[in-house]
């Protein structure tokens, strides 16, 4: 009887493993890869290309006439960018009911973020201490998560009906506005005005939509006229909003001052003509003639260098992704998925509009980025984890028919 010696089998490598469990995971007929909404995915991978390259094209001259690196802003940019789509693929991955489950978890911090920022870590910018300054030249501002927690908690209790009605109670309403009050108020405090409006018309939107009663819209409406009456009877506006509606209402009355930058914005955007002058080629983009050019007004260097084409472009993909949320909203198994789709549809498109008209001088100037274009960590991170909220709706539909 001969022995025979066996070589013992080579155990695959743990890298491997987690190499197999997440192509699983991602193939898998209920993975968030195979329920996305591609046309969503598509056009918001557009915009945020976009956005960067016009980004490095507003930065990158003024950094070479001060001898720094050119390419600063677009290294950071593409790290936001990898960061916030990481974030998008995880939220994705979540069921709709998971979400649902961490509302409360969500709106707790960033309730505490706003208190942060009220406190000696909070950091003043253009007259609002908005940001929290976290180190090596990073900041997170805190009410741009504000808006993803008051649409999602908004959400959870105006879901919350009854057995055999069709509409949300009174009840669920008012705690609905009250809970919601608290974000807002907190923004108030720091004062920002652009996300004070975004949230108020968030809030309101929602329960417009929820089903409520008319007389519930008639209060909230009355209700929005008396606060906007005692906020200008009484002087609650801080001196630079004063000045800024004072500049949208009358544009020669300071040009040089708070109008300064709508009126180049407007300029940079008339001479930007049907084609633009091409990135990296407009002297008034090289300049810094406007201010805050790859944020706020990163649409007015849309205009100058890519022209009405590049700009046409810009709103169609804006249109797109509103397009894709609405029809997400609408097919969406319940409410709680119907109203969170339609709540991020509402936060793009205003805050679209608002950037959008700011630079084209029919709205006031404002704090409030364009989404998916304009620079910032903090608000790529929230638009893309919204993008996620909206894969997720679409997932639990998909699952629950197949």
């Amino acid at each position: 009887m001969s022995w025979v010696s066996r070589q013992p089998r080579s155990r695959p490598a743990p890298a491997w493993i987690a190499l197999r469990w997440v192509g699983a995971r991602l193939a898998g007929r209920d993975s968030a890869l195979r329920q996305a909404d591609w046309l969503l995915t598509v056009s918001v991978l557009a915009l945020t290309l976009l956005g960067t390259l016009v980004i490095w094209a507003a930065t990158a001259p003024m950094l070479a006439q001060q001898g720094l690196n050119p390419h600063t802003y677009l290294l950071k940019q593409f790290l936001n960018v990898a960061l916030g789509l990481i974030l998008m693929l995880t939220v994705s991955s979540l069921d709709a009911r998971q979400v649902r489950l961490y509302a409360p978890a969500l709106y707790v911090l960033s309730c505490l973020g706003l208190l942060a920022v009220l406190t000696p870590f909070g950091s003043v910018v253009n007259g609002a201490r908005s940001w929290i300054s976290v180190g090596a030249g990073f900041q997170v501002e805190p009410s741009e998560f504000a808006k993803l927690a008051v649409i999602v908690i908004t959400a959870m209790l105006l879901s919350d009906v009854r057995h055999g009605q069709t509409r949300p109670a009174p009840k669920s309403v008012g705690i609905a506005v009250a809970v919601a009050a608290v974000p807002i108020a907190l923004v108030v405090a720091e004062p920002d005005l652009g996300v004070t409006v975004l949230l108020a018309l968030l809030m309101v939107g929602m329960i417009a939509l929820s089903g409520v009663r008319l007389r519930w819209l008639a209060g909230m409406a009355a209700a929005t006229v008396l606060t906007v009456t005692a906020v200008v009877k009484f002087h609650l506006l801080k001196a630079y909003q004063l000045s800024r509606l004072t500049s949208f209402i009358n544009p020669s009355a300071d040009p040089r001052g708070t109008g300064y930058s709508a009126a180049q914005s407007k300029i940079a955007i008339g001479s930007g003509g049907m084609h633009g002058t091409g990135l990296f080629h407009s002297q008034m983009i090289a300049g810094s003639f406007i201010p805050e050019q790859h944020t706020d007004f990163i649409f007015a260097v849309v205009g100058n260098e890519l022209g009405f084409v590049g700009a046409c472009v810009v709103i169609g993909l804006l249109g797109l992704l509103l397009f894709c949320a609405l029809r997400i909203s609408m097919k969406a198994q319940d409410q709680f998925g119907t109203l969170v789709a339609a709540g991020i549809a509402i936060w793009f498109a205003v805050q679209a509009f608002i950037n959008i008209g700011m630079t084209v001088g029919i709205m006031p100037v404002t704090g409030l980025p364009l989404p998916f274009v304009s620079y910032g960590g903090s608000a790529l991170f929230a638009d893309m984890m919204a993008v996620g909220l909206l894969q997720a709706v679409r997932r639990r539909r998909c699952v629950f028919t197949s």
